[in-house]
């Protein structure tokens, strides 16, 4: 005889969605012999109003109901709850089993079922959410892991210069907000936060004497300077791993101009990848408002004007574009994230270097 009483999904908690009071107490009477907790309503609206107020781990919900049907309910299940949704139809000839998964079900039962079917399915579909949320939860911890080592290799590189901690974390911030601006799938976005810190990883092999040099930089530096773009990518290469696949793509081509007269290749237009483009705004802004060996922090109303005339020679008209109809979101992040130093624009004056970069 088939035991009721289940131990490893004690006090899972089930939603009965049913028209019918007799399928509704056989229903709710099995179920909470089976050990779950149990409550039951008569129609898709009102389950949804409970939904509102107590979270559910499974719904049971037959098809044809009057009002809203079970195929709508499973739908907006999905849209806004976390549910798993189990349909029950005595018309099996109208629906099709990979047409109720698509719509938003996890399994499909045939009316008439017996009770100790319709347990072993809420078992499976509580299995598999159980095995998901611990795969989930390993991903997740693996993820950060990978991720927090990443950023100890890139705050060992950019160690020479000063705030460099929070300058990473903001190249982060705003290559996302640039990524959603653009209208980038959430996935997209997430690799361009993760992978864009870690754009000047190179400068581990740029010696001190040079990164540190408060003065205008000889022929010489600048051609050694520019070379941990490729140092960067050499670094990053050859890894199966999206995030550092585009942190690769970012390393090599964040110092290209949009008109062709950036570093290392002289690569223009969209032939540099857009991860490029982005961050190529995003580190200018955050270097030009942020105190550096060679500068002062520049005021932000200059940074913007540096920016909005460097469109289509430094950096992509759309991106430049986006950058100044947002600008108060991006000085916001730099305002927020580490010490930010307001500066007149009163007698200010543009470092040597910063001069020749701009041809101001």
């Amino acid at each position: 005889m088939y035991d009721f009483k289940n131990k490893e999904f004690k006090n899972s908690s089930v939603l009965i969605v049913d028209d019918e009071p007799s399928i509704r107490q056989l229903f709710e009477k099995a179920m909470k012999k089976a050990g779950y907790d149990c409550k039951v309503t008569e129609s898709g609206e009102q389950a949804l109003e409970v939904m509102s107020e107590e979270y559910f781990d499974v719904v049971i919900t037959d098809i044809d109901m009057p009002g809203m049907s079970g195929i709508e309910l499973s739908q907006r299940i999905l849209e806004t709850f976390s549910s798993d949704v189990i349909v029950i139809t005595g018309k099996v000839q109208s629906y099709h089993y990979d047409e109720i998964i698509n719509l938003g079900a996890t399994d499909f039962v045939e009316k008439p079922c017996s009770v100790r079917e319709l347990i072993l399915r809420v078992n499976r579909v509580l299995r598999e959410r159980r095995l998901k949320k611990e795969t989930t939860n390993s991903h997740e911890e693996l993820k950060q892991a990978y991720i927090d080592s990443i950023h100890r290799l890139v705050m060992a590189s950019e160690f020479k210069d000063e705030d460099t901690g929070d300058h990473i974390v903001r190249i982060g911030e705003y290559s996302r907000l640039m990524a959603q601006k653009l209208g980038w799938a959430a996935k997209e976005i997430e690799t361009i936060y993760y992978a864009a810190p870690m754009h000047d990883v190179g400068k581990i092999g740029i010696p001190d004497k040079i990164m540190l040099k408060p003065g205008k930089l000889t022929q010489e530096e600048f051609e050694i300077i520019k070379t941990h773009t490729t140092i960067g990518a050499r670094l990053l290469s050859r890894s199966k791993s999206g995030i550092l696949k585009m942190a690769e793509e970012i390393a090599l081509f964040h110092h290209e101009k949009y008109n062709g007269q950036g570093y290392p290749n002289q690569v223009s237009g969209e032939d540099i990848p857009i991860s490029g483009r982005i961050v190529a705004i995003a580190d200018t802004f955050d270097a030009l408002t942020s105190k550096r060996p060679y500068k002062d922090p520049y005021p932000p109303e200059m940074a913007l004007d540096i920016i909005r005339n460097e469109r289509g020679k430094h950096f992509d008209p759309q991106i430049t574009d986006i950058f100044v109809e947002y600008f108060s979101d991006f000085l916001r992040i730099r305002e927020t994230i580490g010490a930010f130093e307001e500066v007149s624009l009163k007698n200010f004056m543009l470092s040597e270097r910063d001069k020749e970069s701009f041809h101001t």
